[in-house]
Order: structure tokens, then sequence, then C-alpha cells
């Protein structure tokens, strides 16, 4: 990934790492407040670095902290963390013909550096899998030069965030900081009809379901809005083949 030195030395690979820089500083705002509410909820320093050092996903993080914060079961923790992240099962099935030429290992810290950013990004550059060894060489260059700037800007904002986590009041607003940092980003990534209408069902349902305990109304949201989707592509589809069929 980014450390070979064959993508290094690939003119894509500064191509990926200035796209992605444009989008950087918001992605360290948002880790920056995930380090400091994950010292803030409750975990010590050494648990938050580990979580931030090892866990790249910021949106699940933020999600488990109320939990954790909470006492909940740890079921209801887990449970919450992969519907969060259910979304990368589709984008991995998206990249998997990219990526099948790789040797297992690269594939999978490929997947582990994967995020949504970087999946938006290298899709929007790469429609369509290389068919020869030089156009896979561009995409993978791409791929590690985008991938490598997020990581590093969302780990090491994690980290500075909990280092500093004892030293910020909590009075600063930071929860609203982040919400803030998060609406940024999914204004960026809401350019599709049908994104726009899965997160105003998410949103509702999040809302609508709030009373539920231990945060429960973000699976009710994530559970809507997927729900919705899917019925919304199905009747699509089923448009489609009937007008293919129709005289």
């Amino acid at each position: 990934m980014f450390f070979l030195p064959a993508n290094r030395r690939h003119p894509e690979y500064r191509r990926g790492f200035a796209e992605m820089a444009g989008v950087a500083p918001g992605i360290a705002a948002w880790g920056l407040m995930t380090g400091v509410a994950m010292v803030k909820s409750g975990l010590s320093t050494v648990e938050a670095l580990l979580m931030a050092t090892t866990v790249f996903a910021g949106s699940s993080q933020l999600a488990a902290m109320p939990l954790i914060q909470a006492g909940a079961p740890m079921w209801v923790i887990l449970a919450t963390g992969f519907c969060v992240n259910l979304r990368f099962v589709v984008f991995s099935a998206h990249l998997r013909p990219y990526l099948m030429h790789l040797p297992r290992w690269q594939r999978l810290i490929t997947g582990y550096l994967s995020a949504d950013l970087t999946y938006v990004l290298f899709t929007k550059r790469y429609p369509q899998p290389g068919v020869d060894a030089a156009q896979k060489q561009a995409q993978m260059a791409y791929l590690a030069g985008n991938g490598g700037i997020n990581w590093a800007s969302w780990v090491g904002s994690s980290v500075v965030g909990v280092v500093l986590a004892n030293f910020v009041p909590t009075a600063w607003g930071l929860g609203f900081a982040g919400i803030l940092a998060l609406v940024g980003m999914l204004a960026s990534l809401a350019n599709t009809r049908m994104r726009w209408v899965s997160a105003g069902v998410a949103g509702s349902a999040a809302v609508a379901a709030f009373a539920l305990p231990l945060k429960l109304n973000i699976l009710v949201a994530i559970a809507a809005a997927v729900a919705v989707c899917l019925l919304l592509e199905a009747n699509r589809s089923a448009g489609a083949d009937t007008g293919e069929a129709a005289p």
C-alpha cells in the first residue's frame, strides 16, 4: 500500500494524495473530536490510545462512545458498530475486481485503510477496474496516496485528542463541534437523490426514536434508512426491467 516504493514513485500516488488533502482538515477535526470523546466517555488514556491507533472507524467509534458511557451491554455496543459499518460490505464488494490481483496481505491492508471518502474519490477517478498491469498499478498508487493521508490525518488527530482531552473543558461544546464536522462531510457526500433520501430517513427515524434507551435510536435510524433505500432500489430495478420488456 502507501509504504510500497512502487506506489510512492507513481504519479497517481501524488494525485491521490492531493485530492484527499483537500478534505483532510475536516477528517482531522472529526478525529480530534473523537479522541476527546473517547476519554470523556470513561476510557483510560491507554485504552483510548489503543482504540485510536487500531480502530480506523470513526462513525462506529462515535456511536459506541455514548453506549460505553451509559454502561450498555457489550452486545449492544458490538451490534451498533456492526450496523454502522455495514456500508463497508458494499464498498468491499464493489472494490473486489480492483484488488483481486493483489496478494492477500495487501488486500487486507487495503480493506483496513479504505474509508468513505477513499472509496468515493477512488471510484470517481477509476469507474472501471484496470485491464492491464499499467492501469492496475496506477489505480493502486492512487489508492495508496489517497488512503495514506486519510489514515494519517485521522489517527494523528485522534491521538492528539486523546492526549489533550483532560486539558479541554467539556463546556467548550466539543460534541457539537464534532457534529458540525460530520455534517460538513455528509454534505460533501450527499450528491445523489438516493443519498439524500437515506440521510433524511435516518435523521427522521433517529429523532422519532430518540426516547429509546442506550442510544438504540441509532440502530433504528440505520435499519430504517437501509430498508427504505433497498425498497426504492428494488422498485427502480423492477421498473427498469418492465420498461425493457415493454414493446
